[in-house]
């Protein structure tokens, strides 16, 4: 079974507004998904389960390309019958297989739909064209991220991995909590608990609870080392949330940390990736002494 946790916004439900029905037609080539689509969209992502984790997670979950009571939809960009490209659209916007000019053409047709998002993430081309249109609805970005190395690891990590890395427990949740909130507003520069952040705290328990949350503690019981298995499928996995504590940086620790992240997640699916912005290069670094490689370029828009 399928666990998702969105890039940015982990914690939202997703958006309810501007949904429509599935087969619904939002413009001469583009339309809403239902069931019968569910085929053609596994086909479509399975052209690339990396890139594609996040809609091949959801597809597994719920087993349908139709709208979901979530909240959520996929749209679809046909070429007469066929399927070329899609996008997921929920609190977050993720394109799947999706040219430039495809991108633009999905834009246009969510335009009038009225939405907003907390973020775009996916494939840098089809990352960028979305917002280049969306951005004519007036829905302003606090930050583009243009690109990001999407990174692959496929087998054994090259050094060996932190001997005290394990799964979270719901023992931990009162220091994995503070740690993933720290690592958030480090990251994106506001609270992930502002306002009380239920969603963002239910999510966290549910990390732990689904076995995807690693971490290790100091000998205060504070966290030394946290990240997540941000999005599963049975193909592949992405990793998330990776941090330091920063009375214990600059030690050299990330990488075998990382290692052993990396083992852990390798026993779930056959490939684990991650994406990091460009200019992180330490944590480039870190991520190719692992053995990680750059297979792709992503973009996250950030609202």
């Amino acid at each position: 079974m399928a666990r998702i946790l969105s890039k940015v916004a982990p914690w939202l439900p997703s958006a309810s507004r501007g949904r429509r029905d599935g087969g619904e037609r939002l413009s001469a080539t583009v339309r809403v998904l239902a069931d019968e689509d569910t085929q053609a969209l596994r086909a479509l992502v399975a052209r690339d389960p990396v890139a594609n984790v996040f809609l091949d997670a959801q597809l597994d979950c719920t087993g349908t390309a139709a709208p979901t009571g979530s909240g959520g939809m996929v749209v679809g960009r046909f070429d007469g019958e066929r399927l070329e490209s899609a996008c997921w659209v929920g609190a977050n916007l993720v394109p799947v297989q999706a040219s430039a000019g495809a991108a633009a053409e999905i834009a246009a047709a969510l335009l009038p739909l009225g939405r907003s998002y907390s973020s775009i993430f996916g494939p840098a081309e089809a990352v960028l064209a979305l917002w280049e249109r969306l951005r004519e609805g007036g829905q302003r970005a606090f930050d583009v991220r243009s690109s990001q190395p999407l990174m692959v690891l496929d087998r054994a990590p090259d050094i060996p991995p932190a001997p005290g890395l394990r799964l979270s427990t719901e023992a931990d949740y009162d220091a994995v909590l503070p740690a993933c909130s720290a690592m958030f507003e480090e990251e994106l520069g506001y609270s992930p608990l502002t306002g009380g952040g239920s969603y963002y705290r239910a999510r966290v328990r549910s990390l732990i609870r689904q076995g995807h949350s690693f971490v290790d503690l100091d000998e205060t019981g504070q966290v030394l080392f946290k990240a997540e298995l941000g999005t599963v499928s049975p193909r592949a996995t992405q990793i998330q949330g990776v941090w330091v504590a920063p009375a214990h940086r600059g030690r050299g620790l990330a990488a075998p940390y990382m290692a052993a992240v990396a083992g852990r997640a390798l026993a779930v699916a056959p490939v684990t990736s991650l994406y990091v912005n460009d200019y992180n290069a330490p944590a480039l670094a870190t991520y190719r002494r692992v053995g990680f490689r750059q297979t792709g370029e992503f973009a996250t828009v950030l609202f």
